[in-house]
């Protein structure tokens, strides 16, 4: 697991107060980009190599995030609309440079309309509870009953999530992180492939035998770290639900199976 700087650069088109059309993002640099941890200096005649940090237009080498991910945006519904027609994939990245490319020229969780949704999420995995990977799965979710978004708490989950800090390695538990904007609240959630329930017979494991418990504390685990991103005191507590439950009641707040 490696942690995200959380001080990513800001190119010149951030001065604006209005973000750029997505397609102008500068996703990548014109020429070759390698890892930077694999020791290429491809791209500059002199060798050397030159990140981000050293040259927000010009480098050479790019940080590679351990999975790829999709930020995908929720509008708000003009009319009678179905939630699935309303949620649009927005952009796939999977290095440290593509990811502050695109955050820093798109609108701030702050300035959202209500009614609109920020997703981030694994690629491959659509934000939807009937997705065959979150079907079985839940949300750690906390709600701030105050006025806009904090744009910093948001980014923080974001960082966490990408830089694979809130799972220990090999839980493969975390799918996504969320922001809801609502008119008399914000929401962040993060979802996790599982829910602590007791695995399958027959499945990996179940022959390993892991069983109900040991699931329930991988996820309490991962919502202590979630918490902690979220700088929130002792006192306050973030509560986990199933997506099954919330299916199944038709709501997204169905009743928390435990907090921590």
């Amino acid at each position: 697991m490696a942690e995200v700087a959380s001080n990513g650069p800001t190119p010149a088109s951030t001065t604006s107060s209005e973000p750029v059309p997505l397609d102008t993002i500068p996703v990548s640099p014109d020429g070759a980009v390698t890892d930077a941890t694999n020791g290429a200096t491809n791209g500059h005649s002199d060798g050397k190599i030159v990140t981000v940090f050293d040259d927000p237009a010009n480098f050479n080498v790019k940080h590679a995030l351990q999975n790829t991910w999709t930020l995908w945006f929720t509008k708000p519904p003009s009319g009678k609309q179905d939630w699935s027609e309303l949620l649009k994939e927005v952009i796939t990245f999977d290095s440290v440079e593509e990811f502050w490319g695109i955050y820093n020229n798109i609108t701030p969780a702050s300035e959202l309309a209500q009614k609109s949704d920020y997703h981030l999420f694994k690629s491959g995995v659509r934000p939807e509870w009937e997705d065959p990977q979150n079907k079985h799965g839940g949300r750690w979710s906390c709600t701030f009953k105050s006025g806009k978004a904090n744009d910093s708490t948001w980014l923080d989950v974001m960082l966490a999530a990408i830089g694979e800090t809130l799972e220990d390695e090999g839980d493969n538990e975390v799918m996504g992180v969320v922001i809801n904007i609502r008119r008399a609240f914000w929401r962040v959630g993060l979802w996790t492939r599982t829910a602590g329930q007791a695995p399958k017979k027959g499945s990996a494991a179940a022959e390993e035998g892991q069983d109900k418990e040991l699931g329930k504390k991988r996820l309490e685990k991962i919502g202590k770290n979630f918490k902690n991103y979220l700088q929130l005191p002792e006192t306050e507590q973030v509560e986990f639900s199933g997506h099954a439950d919330s299916a199944h009641s038709g709501s997204s707040r169905a009743k928390a199976k435990f907090a921590v």
